[in-house]
């Protein structure tokens, strides 16, 4: 693999050079001929020679452009060469099975032990994973957007040609076309720029862990087609978690063509491995150890007083001063934070389940504070479906960040989640593509408004959607909220958390700096 990445990072820079040397014997061998504006007849000759033709009554207009582009790509291909292919690399995993069974920890495991051996690395769950690739997408559609004078689009290596100024105009419009050819193609770039991390060194394999695979609407199935595919031709091995196998994952048949790929993709460069046992190991746990409490119930004077003395042993433990918080979010947004003291907050359930918050807001809450107390959680059902799924949500989130959790509740856990005949528990607006924008609503209540895209065009989406994905949903809640009562766990929250590990860093950056000023 490092040779690998030294040839390509050796093609793509003969590559950009030799397309700018074509556009430049292109603009000198035009500017050396007499009469017509040399600029004009070079963007008409292939429009002539098209013309000269039948030409077809659905031609779309630019298509000398995209010919011309074409040729060029052609003769680079000629000159420099095709892409490197990369080596065959060693097969992934794609673990799938029930709830507890040990799938996610199997994966951190394994992640664990690739710790200083392999240097180019990632580990996603689902949610974050969906969030980054829109996060990337929307800086890479911005950054277009905002490059619309002629002088910011033109590239410095223009500027500075021996060219008049309709030569660069011309030499900036082949740039904008280029340009427009990869936008349409803007996945695997954000795989190459995004997941591999692409650096000066960039040498060496890559491996990828991603917890949770799922495809719940069209975006999950295009956006993972797209960058597993570019990630697995790039020789990057990817370990997987998911519920189920690769062909179930899109029951409702949403993109076949496109799904169907995906599939292809994994069963070609993974082994994939049914976690068959149907006990959940988390329960298991919990039943053979002597568990801290920190879920209250039900919503009674005893219950309640508890719990707040929990939240004062707690907040007393980390200073005691209690003040309110704004925190960052991706897309550029803040989350106002009630109740905070030195990495403990505090939330009722409606402020956090009630509101149009999402799995941004979640992660942003798990990775600042490493005990989270929530109160007055209600039994969920149809009724509050949106609330039940922004519970799940957050559930996911604070494990994913191993968070502690307290929380204060009208039922026991196995009681918490009760589904009726009306239909299935399902949050819709997890189907909407999130901006920075702050003046439009980023979500909504779908079930109020009846609909789910941020541009508000109605969908029957619910009609795709089946009964079972929502149960995963429900019972990993529930196995994870067991164990997260557990010693086992919280005894590893100092150790996990990203709180405590940024102390870590910084204690140790700090006695580094002891040292060396010692040592002067």
């Amino acid at each position: 693999m490092e040779e690998y990445h030294i040839k390509l990072s050796d093609w793509e820079k003969s590559r950009e050079s030799g397309r700018r040397k074509l556009l430049m014997e292109e603009v000198e061998q035009q500017q050396q001929l007499k009469g017509e504006d040399w600029w004009k007849r070079l963007n008409n000759k292939l429009a002539d020679r098209w013309s000269s033709r039948k030409k077809p009554e659905n031609m779309e207009a630019g298509v000398g452009k995209w010919v011309s582009y074409l040729k060029r790509e052609k003769k680079l291909d000629s000159l420099v060469g095709r892409r490197p292919t990369a080596p065959p690399a060693p097969k992934g995993l794609y673990i799938y099975g029930n709830v507890g069974t040990g799938k996610t920890m199997l994966m951190d495991m394994f992640y664990g032990a690739t710790e200083g051996i392999v240097k180019h690395r990632r580990r996603y769950h689902f949610h974050e994973a969906m969030l980054r690739i829109n996060e990337h997408m929307h800086k890479i559609w911005k950054t277009q957007m905002e490059e619309k004078s002629l002088q910011s689009s033109i590239a410095s290596w223009i500027m500075n040609l021996p060219f008049d100024t309709k030569a660069k105009e011309w030499l900036a419009e082949e740039e904008r076309y280029k340009q427009e050819m990869q936008m349409k193609n803007i996945l695997p770039a954000v795989a190459d720029e995004f997941f591999l991390n692409q650096e000066e060194d960039r040498k060496g394999a890559s491996v990828l862990c991603f917890d949770e695979i799922q495809t719940v609407d069209v975006f999950a199935i295009v956006a993972l087609s797209g960058i597993l595919s570019r990630l697995l031709s790039s020789g990057t091995i990817i370990v997987a978690t998911s519920n189920r196998a690769p062909k179930d994952l899109n029951e409702a048949g949403m993109q076949r063509e496109i799904f169907q790929k995906l599939v292809s993709k994994l069963e070609e460069h993974c082994e994939n491995v049914l976690v068959g046992s149907e006990v959940d190991y988390r329960r298991f746990i919990a039943q053979r150890s002597v568990n801290q409490v920190h879920y209250f119930w039900p919503i009674e004077p005893e219950a309640v007083n508890t719990f707040q003395k929990k939240w004062h042993d707690v907040t007393g433990r980390f200073g005691g001063r209690i003040i309110s918080q704004t925190i960052s979010v991706m897309f550029g947004r803040t989350l106002e934070v009630p109740e905070s003291c030195d990495g403990v907050a505090h939330f009722t359930f409606e402020y956090i389940c009630g509101r149009p918050l999402g799995a941004a807001d979640y992660i942003a809450v798990a990775e600042n504070y490493h005990t989270v107390f929530i109160s007055d959680i209600p039994v969920m059902s149809m009724r509050i479906r949106d609330k039940a799924r922004r519970f799940i949500t957050l559930i996911d989130e604070l494990y994913n960040h191993h968070c502690c959790l307290c929380c204060l509740a009208s039922s026991s856990i196995d009681e918490l989640f009760q589904g009726t005949e009306d239909g299935t528990l399902f949050d819709l607006e997890s189907f909407q593509f999130e901006t920075e924008t702050e003046g439009a609503k980023l979500r909504r209540n779908v079930l109020a408004e009846g609909n789910v895209g941020s541009g508000g065009s109605p969908v029957g989406i619910t009609s795709i959607l089946s009964g079972q994905e929502e149960m995963f949903a429900f019972h990993r809640a529930v196995s994870r909220l067991v164990e997260m009562q557990t010693p086992l766990y919280l005894d590893g929250v100092r150790n996990v958390h990203p709180y405590f590990q940024r102390q870590h860093r910084k204690s140790q950056k700090s006695n580094g700096s002891l040292l060396s000023e010692a040592s002067i």
